[in-house]
C-alpha cells in the first residue's frame, strides 16, 4: 500500500488525502488549532506527543546525541548529523540558480530569496520591505531609537550585538 498512490483518508476541510487515518487526524489539528499535549513545566502545548517530548528536553537539559569528534551534544539525531557534516565540510544542498552550496536545507531556502524580488516583511512605519524578518526587526530600531546592547566598558548602546567590539 505504501508504494501505491492510494490515499483513502480525505480531509473534509481542504481535500488533502492521506494513506493512514492517524495522519489525517494529525493533519486535522491544523484546522481546529487543537494542541492536546501540554508541558507540565511551562504550560506550552503541542499537536504531537513527539514535539512535547523534544520540548521537555529544554527543561531537563537532556542532549543524548554526542558528536564523537568535538563532544558537542544535541537533542536530536538530525542536529548531530548536521554537526558531522560541518566537520566533514560537506555542503550537500545546492542552489539551482547559482550553484552556491549549504549544509542545511533551511539555509538554502532562506538564501534562494536572493534570486527573487519577493520581500514579504514590510515595515509599518515607512513601507520598506525585507526578505528576512530579523532584518525588518533591526530596521524598526531606526524608528524607535532602540539600542538594546550596551558596552560593558563605557555603557554606549548599540543596535547589534556584533557592533560590540
Amino acid at each position: 500500500m505504501i508504494h501505491m498512490e492510494h490515499k483513502p483518508f480525505q480531509c473534509s476541510e481542504c481535500d488533502n488525502c492521506f494513506r493512514r487515518k492517524e495522519n489525517l487526524q494529525l493533519h486535522q489539528l491544523n484546522h481546529t488549532g487543537d494542541k492536546p499535549f501540554k508541558c507540565s513545566e511551562c504550560e506550552k502545548c503541542f499537536k504531537r506527543k513527539a514535539d512535547l517530548h523534544l520540548h521537555k528536553m529544554n527543561h531537563t537539559g537532556d542532549k543524548p546525541f554526542k558528536c564523537a569528534e568535538c563532544e558537542k551534544c544535541f537533542k536530536t539525531k538530525a542536529n548531530l548529523q548536521v554537526q558531522k557534516m560541518i566537520h566533514m565540510g560537506e555542503k550537500t544542498f545546492k542552489c539551482s540558480e547559482c550553484d552556491k552550496c549549504f549544509r542545511q536545507k533551511s539555509d538554502l531556502q532562506k538564501y534562494k530569496m536572493i534570486h527573487t524580488e519577493h520581500k514579504p516583511f514590510q515595515c509599518s512605519e515607512c513601507d520598506k520591505c525585507f526578505r528576512r524578518k530579523n532584518n525588518l526587526q533591526l530596521h524598526k530600531m531606526n524608528h524607535t531609537g532602540e539600542k538594546p546592547f550596551k558596552c560593558s566598558e563605557c555603557d554606549q548602546p548599540f543596535r547589534r550585538k556584533s557592533d560590540l567590539v
